[in-house]
């Protein structure tokens, strides 16, 4: 195949992931008008239409979907032997694509990268915020960051944290109005803050565990995010309680505009591990990220 035909195909997944020319154009560093006649021309020469166009999206036809579909793979192979290339270099190079919730993002990412990019001035990371479950595969990512207890059976799995807990919190003032709860069934009486998953949509259960007996409680209250930063700040502006992470609460514990309760109720669980598919050639990029990623506590 021609290096011209190789460039039109690549211009079409790029259209296909984006679902506008404008957007796919930015991304090739093109025009608009150029990616659209190279589209045109590379339907010409197949004699299918791979693209609907409409004033305010692109799509695949049926044609088109099913070369989108037998092409990534064989482009994404493409660029991971690119990068394995750079083992003839003496510097990693290339860009690792990675997902992750905000909480391991904040905590464990955000300090390492730190070091990373200096280190490795070569090497582009772009982090991809998304608190549910994502197909790392299907999506294209290098590697996840999710608690060990998640991570599919099939992938390789890194711990790059420690074990942490929840803690149930709330605003010193906010018990002055009534008694903090003993036990967590007490919770259903009390103002609560609930987390909303995006994942599946529905609220999160507050997860307890004491001498061996689980349970979950379904709280109830006037305020609902879907960020667990949210969650946390609007506890320290006293909306109510609130079922944090520990080390982001810690400093407004130890300030005093935070409170605990049921501490003994409250389990500790398994910390963040990278995950990654075990068919994945590790680039030198990769390697090097990996390992400054692991947990040595």
């Amino acid at each position: 195949m021609a290096r011209d035909e190789l460039g039109d195909l690549k211009a079409f997944i790029a259209v296909a992931e984006e679902h506008s020319f404008t957007r796919a154009a930015a991304k090739l560093g093109v025009s608009a008008s150029a990616l659209s006649h190279t589209i045109r021309g590379l339907e010409e020469s197949l004699g299918l239409r791979l693209l609907t166009r409409t004033t305010r999206s692109v799509s695949t036809t049926e044609a088109g979907e099913r070369l989108f579909h037998a092409l990534v793979p064989h482009f994404e192979q493409i660029r991971s032997e690119i990068d394995a290339l750079s083992e003839l270099r003496d510097k990693p190079t290339g860009t690792l694509r990675i997902s992750s919730g905000v909480h391991a993002a904040e905590t464990i990412l955000r300090p390492h990268l730190a070091k990373f990019l200096p280190d490795y001035p070569d090497v582009n990371v772009e982090i991809s915020i998304d608190d549910g479950f994502v197909d790392i595969v299907g999506e294209r990512f290098d590697a996840g960051v999710r608690l060990g207890e998640s991570v599919s059976k099939d992938m390789i799995a890194v711990r790059i944290g420690p074990d942490w807990r929840f803690l149930v919190v709330a605003k010193p003032g906010y018990f002055g109005r009534r008694s903090a709860p003993a036990h967590p069934g007490e919770l259903t009486n009390h103002q609560c803050i609930n987390l909303r998953l995006a994942s599946a949509g529905g609220l999160y259960a507050w997860e307890f565990e004491k001498n061996g007996r689980e349970l979950d409680v379904r709280v109830g209250g006037q305020l609902t995010c879907n960020s667990i930063m949210m969650v946390l700040h609007a506890a320290v502006d006293g909306h109510g309680l609130a079922f944090v992470p520990e080390d982001l609460a810690r400093p407004f514990i130890q300030a005093g505009q935070l409170r605990t309760v049921l501490e003994d109720w409250c389990p500790t669980i398994q910390g963040y591990h990278l995950y990654y598919p075990n068919r994945r050639h590790a680039s030198p990029a990769f390697a090097r990220f990996v390992e400054t990623l692991r947990y040595r506590g």
